[in-house]
């Protein structure tokens, strides 16, 4: 395998496009944000990357709250508009027919009603970094779709039909290749 050399690059792919919702629940906004991740376990906390020329990041900053809401295949094309829209011109909510709802630990922050999974942040740190400034956000709770619970109350993301986002293109989530320590887990007797 022959190999070129490029300059540096913020290549990592796929990344999960998410709806990231702030604002007010009388004025909520959505903005998709590419550059979204897992930061830490206990405490559970998330990050989130906006350039502060953004209208969200003035929202976020101001309350100090967002949250997180993982968009399906139906909402692909929300999380693209929603990508090249600014909440300065537009109601992204009223203009598509969605629905910001209250969050449950933070009943002032908008969810996306319309997203199975909503994680409320709240902001912990903020990082400028250059072109964007980093949000380290405590997840203080999670809203849940009962209909991605199986009958013991486990959760089936499978069913929730998320999109990651690669190299310019929005994809479906495929099938299983396998599952956390399957390399090493031992096989059952017969």
């Amino acid at each position: 395998m022959t190999k070129q050399s490029w300059k540096g690059s913020a290549l990592l792919n796929p990344v999960p496009p998410v709806l990231v919702s702030c604002g007010s629940l009388e004025k909520p906004n959505l903005i998709t944000v590419g550059w979204a991740g897992t930061v830490c376990t206990r405490p559970p906390m998330v990050s989130i990357s906006l350039r502060p020329e953004r209208y969200s990041y003035g929202l976020i900053k101001a309350s100090g709250r967002f949250a997180v809401n993982l968009p399906t295949e139906a909402l692909v094309r929300a999380v693209d508009w929603c990508g090249v829209k600014s909440g300065r011109d537009v109601d992204k909510f009223a203009a598509l027919g969605l629905h910001a709802g209250a969050g449950a630990v933070h009943p002032d922050c908008p969810v996306l009603d319309e997203s199975p999974l909503a994680l409320e942040c709240r902001v912990t740190q903020c990082i400028p970094l250059g072109s964007h400034e980093l949000f380290l956000a405590e997840v203080a709770g999670v809203l849940v779709d009962e209909e991605l619970l199986d009958e013991n109350g486990r959760l089936c993301l499978d069913r929730a039909r998320l999109i990651a986002y690669s190299h310019g293109e929005y994809r479906a989530l495929g099938r299983r290749l396998g599952t956390f320590g399957y390399t090493v887990k031992k096989k059952k007797r017969k």
